[in-house]
């Protein structure tokens, strides 16, 4: 894939900076510690940041053709499954041939997570590379008519990205609230938003405020309503369940998904083969409810309208890499597709078990639950110029990890407060075997706030039930007294059927130690240490005093 001739220089120079950093070191001119933190990267041209060029980052850097920096395109399904991609469960009745060749051409990570199993949690991770929880947002999700979740002052991709030469763009699904403007207690929507995604790194945007079932029902291109002619929504139920409430002249629910992809295809085609690079976040608002596939997708996935939701999808994401490759900027682009948490009920998912189908494969749980169901999620990634065909990575990613990995992309810095929970792909992305994927524990987090740690085969929730919707929920789960916490060895039983809690108290131990220092520390890469934003409405962080609290009645007593 590389040329000897071509890359010679650069092996070269690495070899001869290789020799010096050792002579440097056995001269005792500088310590092993102190040399991550020297910038003698430049002479390659890339940044010894922290986290995103670590000392052993050179080759992954120097295997992509004279350091270009590729476009990149994140495509974000909302409530999509891992048994809902064909390549994931083969046996599983809805087809994505499209998103099968994504995996074909790219590499297919068989254990990728998001950092929360809903909606407004995992946004907020994917563009800070910081854990949801984090935030003041402790449980649930945003409404419609929220303030801005992510302030100004912190780094976004999008900011990182920009200030390293990037057209960036965000066209889609928000849900990350954003400031109203109003008038007599009511939305004006003849004023600009504050505090969207044009203040946190977006040169261009165009999308909704939340989910396509919360109002108001209104774009917003560039901070502005694209319409103040405003009508009264009643609403829908069934498979196309929206809750009545304010919605724009413009605004057609079932047109939405159809348009964003146009609206993609547009940005795409005017930034192809441009002197700077473009990032396109493109968070899509399906195949979440409202469940409204276009009438050439009715029935056809044999399952029942999600499954054919879920094909429309496919075929948009279809349309979207044939036009990188008739543009000529196919190899160039590394396009990301994963979703921001696990199937929802909504979807009717015993309707499609009794199908065949398994939205969430044989993953335990669904949306909002800390079970695997609720957070393992397809995660594919394609750029021919780097990633060899036909891979698949067992290694345990979060979506958290978009940030440092943007960051390597570009040998950008990240500061002490940014991005701290974000770990570079690009050791796996390039199979380096020289270069180690750092990511040693991934913490995981319900819809009730609650959570849950995967290091190596082990997996603890801290909590009785699913902290999430499926049964048992945690009042029900205290009320027939299961165990406080839940133990499981994730390669012998990926579906959570044998709590070891009992038989296994020193490794619960353990890893709660793990997530507690991990909560302290306000990080969990290195660096210095951090604070956790204080629970908005001066709220109490109840679940973390629940955590100490069963630290202290389960462990701190003698065993």
């Amino acid at each position: 894939m590389i040329l000897i001739n071509k890359y010679f220089h650069s092996f070269f120079i690495g070899v001869t900076t290789q020799f010096l950093l050792t002579f440097m070191i056995n001269k005792q001119i500088i310590s092993t510690t102190g040399l991550s933190r020297l910038c003698l990267f430049s002479l390659l041209g890339v940044s010894c940041a922290k986290k995103t060029a670590p000392a052993n980052a050179v080759s992954e850097m120097n295997s992509r053709p004279e350091n270009k920096k590729p476009n990149i395109i994140y495509i974000l399904t909302d409530d999509l499954g891992y048994g809902d991609i064909s390549a994931n469960a083969p046996k599983n009745k809805i087809k994505t041939p499209h998103i099968d060749q994504m995996a074909r051409e790219g590499i297919r990570f068989t254990d990728a997570h998001t950092s929360s199993a809903v909606s407004t949690p995992t946004r907020y991770s994917i563009l800070t590379g910081r854990y949801n929880w984090r935030s003041p947002l402790k449980k649930g999700v945003l409404w419609g008519t929220e303030k801005a979740l992510i302030p100004k002052t912190r780094e976004t991709v999008a900011s990182l990205l920009q200030k390293q030469g990037y057209s960036t763009a965000y066209i889609g699904k928000w849900h990350l609230g954003w400031d109203w403007p109003y008038k007599n207690d009511k939305i004006d929507f003849t004023k600009p938003v504050a505090n969207g995604p044009k203040e946190l790194g977006f040169g261009y945007s165009f999308g909704h405020v939340a989910s396509l079932d919360m109002a108001p029902y209104v774009y917003v291109e560039n901070g502005m309503p694209t319409s103040q002619q405003i009508i009264q929504a009643k609403g829908d139920k069934g498979y196309g369940y929206y809750r009545g409430g304010e919605m724009a002249a413009d605004f057609d629910i079932a047109d939405v998904t159809p348009n964003f992809f146009r609206k993609a295809s547009r940005f795409i085609s005017e930034h192809a083969n441009k002197d700077k690079p473009f990032f396109l976040y493109l968070p899509l608002p399906s195949p979440h409810t409202p469940i409204l596939p276009t009438k050439e997708w009715q029935g056809k996935s044999g399952v029942n309208p999600y499954g054919d939701f879920v094909m429309m999808i496919d075929h948009y994401v279809g349309k979207l890499n044939q036009q990188l490759k008739e543009l000529g900027i196919e190899k160039e682009t590394m396009v990301i597709f994963t979703s921001d948490n696990g199937c929802s009920p909504a979807a009717k998912i015993q309707v499609m078990k009794d199908k065949g189908h398994h939205p969430n494969a044989h993953f335990r749980g669904h949306k909002a639950d800390a079970f695997e169901g609720g957070h393992r999620v397809p995660f594919i990634v394609k750029w021919p110029e780097v990633i060899s065909a036909g891979r698949t990575s067992s290694q345990t990613i979060c979506t958290t990890d978009f940030m440092a990995t943007s960051a390597a992309l570009c040998g950008a810095d990240l500061a002490e407060d940014a991005g701290e929970d974000s770990y570079s792909l690009l050791p796996i992305l390039d199979n380096d075997p020289a270069t180690a994927f750092e990511r040693n524990y991934t913490v995981h987090h319900s819809f009730d706030g609650l959570f849950a740690i995967t290091q190596g085969e082990w997996k603890l929730l801290v909590c009785a039930g699913s902290g999430g919707w499926s049964y048992p929920r945690e009042k029900k789960a205290k009320e027939i007294k299961l165990p406080a916490m839940q133990l499981y060895h994730l390669t012998e039983d990926p579906s959570e059927k044998n709590n070891l809690y009992f038989e296994n108290k020193a490794k619960a131990k353990e890893l709660m130690e793990v997530l507690m220092k991990c909560v302290d520390d306000g990080r969990s890469t290195e660096g210095a240490k951090q604070q956790n934003d204080a629970p908005r409405r001066g709220g109490k962080w109840w679940q973390l005093e629940n955590m100490k609290m069963l630290y202290q009645t389960e462990f701190a007593k003698k065993q």
